[in-house]
């Protein structure tokens, strides 16, 4: 894993959409298509907003598909992340996708819905996830304790409250009884399959999720502390998101990771 901390959120987020648009124009040049998934939440606002942005990309032959979503809202709902990813990201970009494949939380089947993703990324290989870390801990909508074992997909799961409480203090819903109970949620395995992460985690609200991510041990209990183990996962810190750690002991891993100087807006080191 590679740990680059950043001066500002801004900063974060414009240089994890550098590196993860540098893997899709290579997936391009290499393969003639490109399969991305995306994340949503406040983490995110720079990230897509910089990757709209991105020259030298054929977004007519790159598939996207997104981490997750809340059961029952639907697409035109303030908090839904299908409303959040076509107005944030597909309505900016300078040419149509190839295809992007929503999640449809309002499905009447669950279930079925989740089917119907895992045959539509089914032989798929993605080439840059861009993903974020809640306050608790969780990857996509893989509260803890995550399954780190399932080979499915997508899965319908149970939203903790620790995450519930997140999404009002972000604001999106207005109180805790506003957000759904369950989601649908692409499955820690399948994230970790992509040969890119891009995993942006700004402000101090994360700073300790941040820590038990990269100092604690690899648990269900803490399901970001997974991404150690993937061979190309870049982690995007700022200043406040990266408060807590002991950089100067080193990660378990054994590398480095690199503070933020005052007029320094971006450094980062192989971790």
């Amino acid at each position: 894993m590679r740990v680059i901390i950043c001066g500002t959120a801004e900063a974060t987020g414009r240089r994890a959409a550098r590196e993860g648009a540098e893997a899709v124009r290579e997936a391009l040049e290499t393969k003639g298509g490109a399969v991305i998934v995306l994340a949503t939440g406040a983490s995110q606002f720079h990230v897509l907003d910089a990757l709209t942005r991105e020259e030298g990309i054929d977004w007519g032959r790159v598939e996207a598909f997104h981490l997750d979503e809340y059961a029952g809202l639907p697409p035109d709902h303030p908090a839904s992340f299908r409303k959040y990813l076509r107005e944030r990201f597909e309505e900016r970009l300078s040419a149509p996708l190839k295809a992007f494949h929503y999640v449809r939380g309002d499905a009447p089947d669950l279930e079925e819905e989740c089917r119907r993703l895992e045959t539509l990324m089914e032989g798929k290989e993605v080439d840059a996830a861009f993903v974020g870390i809640g306050e608790n801990g969780h990857l996509a909508f893989n509260d803890p304790p995550a399954d780190f074992e399932t080979e499915r997909a997508f899965l319908v799961v149970s939203l903790d409250e620790a995450c519930r409480r997140q999404q009002v203090g972000e604001g999106w819903f207005a109180t805790l009884e506003d957000v759904p109970g369950k989601a649908i949620s692409m499955s820690i395995r399948r994230i970790l399959r992509s040969g890119f992460i891009a995993c942006t985690v700004p402000e101090l609200r994360k700073a300790e999720a941040v820590q038990k991510t990269l100092l604690g041990p690899v648990t269900p209990m803490v399901p970001a502390s997974i991404l150690r183990t993937h061979p190309n996962c870049s982690l995007f810190l700022d200043r406040e998101s990266a408060s807590l750690l002991e950089v100067e002991g080193g990660l378990p891993s054994g590398g480095e990771c690199v503070p933020w100087e005052p007029g320094v807006e971006e450094k980062g080191r192989q971790v």
